[in-house]
């Protein structure tokens, strides 16, 4: 089931041409939003920010802007069956929404963390970093890699080494007191689960920075995660990194201080 340029569907293909710029160039942008209670209004949702993802790429790309109206309608039908949408949009305003459900393993993932692979540059890199576009390549290779060698999920480098991101979320870090993620500075998404979080722990007065994570720095690190909308937080058990193995205590209550802002807003 899905829904595409106005209607619903419920098959497992789509129609389109063989001219068509998503299919031949994967020019598309999408969000990736897990809707909770079935509400796109649940504060955890975050509906109107993801709808902002895409209209800050619209603009930036100087795409046509989709009906909205029906974006809406066709995330309502969806979300009776599937807590997971994703929504992508075409340079011509047509709209297309899947819908997926949780990871079965994600309970097992966020209590006993994950192992994670430091994927090699520049074969893994993602482009155009701060955009969520079609053109996700270098992201889902090397997340195939990191699977195909026994890990969960795979941090991406740039050109000096400097870790930017997973495959699919922003990281985190903490050390002393303090939370840490990478800056921006146009090299990795503005995740919208990242930008929750940084708001939460400046609400409740801790310590968090953004940085560079060069190779050394990061090492220092005593715990490591990412967070993307659908998996909320997960722990890095372990991390290859060119063949260097680290390792991290995925019991440490630290944890609880992220995980409060999901709880909070469930309440």
């Amino acid at each position: 089931m899905y829904w595409y340029d106005g209607q619903l569907f419920e098959e497992d293909t789509i129609c389109l041409s063989i001219n068509d710029p998503g299919l031949k160039y994967g020019a598309t942008i999408f969000s990736t939003l897990r809707v909770y209670q079935q509400s796109l209004e649940h504060p955890l949702t975050q509906w109107e920010a993801h709808l902002d993802r895409l209209k800050n790429s619209l603009e930036a790309f100087d795409w046509c802007f989709p009906n909205w109206q029906n974006i809406a309608q066709g995330a309502k039908h969806l979300i009776k069956t599937y807590p997971v949408l994703r929504i992508t949009i075409f340079p011509d305003g047509r709209e297309w929404i899947i819908g997926r459900f949780l990871p079965e393993n994600l309970a097992q993932f966020q209590q006993q963390g994950i192992k994670g692979w430091l994927a090699s540059y520049p074969l893994f890199e993602r482009t155009l970093n701060s955009h969520k576009t079609g053109n996700y390549l270098g992201a889902w290779l090397a997340l195939q890699q990191a699977k195909t060698l026994g890990f969960q999920e795979a941090i991406l480098v740039d050109s000096q080494g400097n870790w930017l991101e997973t495959s699919t979320g922003n990281l985190w870090g903490w050390k002393q007191g303090t939370w840490y993620t990478p800056a921006l500075e146009g090299q990795i998404l503005p995740g919208i689960g990242r930008w929750q979080l940084i708001q939460w722990l400046r609400q409740q007065n801790l310590n968090i920075k953004e940085n560079q994570w060069t190779p050394s720095w990061t090492k220092s690190l005593e715990i490591i995660a990412y967070t993307n909308s659908v998996v909320e937080i997960i722990l890095f058990s372990q991390i290859d990194c060119n063949g260097e193995l680290l390792t991290f205590d995925v019991s440490r209550k630290v944890l609880e201080i992220l995980s409060q802002y999901y709880q909070n807003k469930l309440l």
